[in-house]
């Protein structure tokens, strides 16, 4: 599991929305808080361990929150801190921020938390690793996800 945070202006207000992604790239779980510290980083090892049980490691940037958080939860051994590490979750920010972008921003923190908890389910469904498939292969996979 990885994690991360990026920052998204509300009217000129800095906001941060925090995700879990799994290794291959999935976001497991997001959420809108205005402030970038422990008790966030807590919220949301809490909420991912919660629903996808306890992973093996966890791959962070070096904010110290998530630091914090981890050694109140006694899992501190399982943090993973390194160059180039979570490029896998600095990756999953680009869809939600090409999204952002088309939706010319987001007005109010509701909703932008109604659009990051939505959004990563339907692009991680209709997502498909494209070098991985042959065409045929493709078009079954994207009608049985439409048809869903």
């Amino acid at each position: 599991m990885a994690l991360d945070e990026m920052f998204v202006k509300i009217n000129g207000e800095r906001h941060y929305l925090w995700q879990a992604v799994d290794h291959e790239g999935e976001v497991l779980e997001s959420f809108v808080t205005k402030k970038r510290n422990k008790k966030a980083a807590l919220k949301l090892l809490g909420k991912a361990i919660r629903k996808h049980c306890r992973p093996e490691e966890i791959v962070t940037d070096r904010l110290r929150s998530y630091g914090a958080a981890l050694k109140e939860m006694g899992i501190a051994d399982r943090q993973e801190t390194g160059r180039w590490l979570n490029n896998r979750v600095e990756n999953s920010h680009l869809p939600f921020r090409r999204r952002e972008k088309a939706m010319l921003r987001f007005r109010r923190m509701r909703s932008l938390q109604k659009f990051a908890s939505v959004h990563p389910s339907i692009y991680n469904l209709f997502n498909s690793e494209r070098d991985l498939y042959s065409r045929l292969n493709f078009k079954l996979n994207r009608a049985a996800a439409l048809a869903e």
